[in-house]
């Protein structure tokens, strides 16, 4: 029994020395873990800030351009048809955002769905405003039809919505 309590003796306080090191080296080591993530972290926001600014100016320049008073007049031209335009103005519309899918990398999946129903919502308009007309029918119809269409749209466009989205999300990053 003097034994066991000569051992107990010199192993109690060992495990006590043993314990307190573990936990000091532990609480040391995840805390610079937690420096090393940290300092990671803001070393890939030096990269990745000045991409999503970017992504975030050509989504506006996307909204802008896929606006319907925009596309007519980059795409019109005199002598064209119903068909023609519509045509054009949904290839156009198509086109701008597929040439920016990649932008969806760098912004929340909230603001890339609402400017993917943007570009749904004037295809539909421009679909809507051709519908009923003949497609031999002068351009100017259709572009009467999109005009009185457009001011018909109760509160803001659905482009000028993504363009306020895309203001407030950019703005959060600041």
């Amino acid at each position: 029994m003097a034994l066991f309590l000569e051992l107990l003796k010199f192993t109690i306080p060992g495990l006590i020395v043993f314990f307190t090191a573990y936990f000091l080296l532990k609480l040391l080591l995840d805390e610079r873990q937690r420096v090393d993530r940290m300092l990671l972290q803001q070393d890939a926001q030096k990269i990745t800030l000045p991409l999503r600014i970017q992504a975030y100016e050509r989504l506006t320049l996307l909204c802008d351009r896929v606006s319907l008073p925009n596309t007519l007049l980059r795409i019109r031209t005199p002598g064209m048809k119903v068909g023609d335009l519509t045509g054009a103005l949904l290839l156009s519309i198509s086109q701008e955002f597929e040439h920016n899918t990649s932008q969806q990398l760098y912004v929340s999946e909230t603001l890339w769905r609402i400017i993917t129903l943007a570009r749904e919502q004037t295809l539909m308009l421009v679909t809507k405003a051709a519908e009923d007309l003949d497609s031999n029918t002068d351009a100017e119809e259709l572009v009467k039809r999109i005009f009185s269409l457009l001011e018909e749209q109760e509160g803001p466009t659905p482009l000028h919505r993504a363009l306020v989205a895309i203001r407030m999300e950019a703005g959060r990053l600041f």
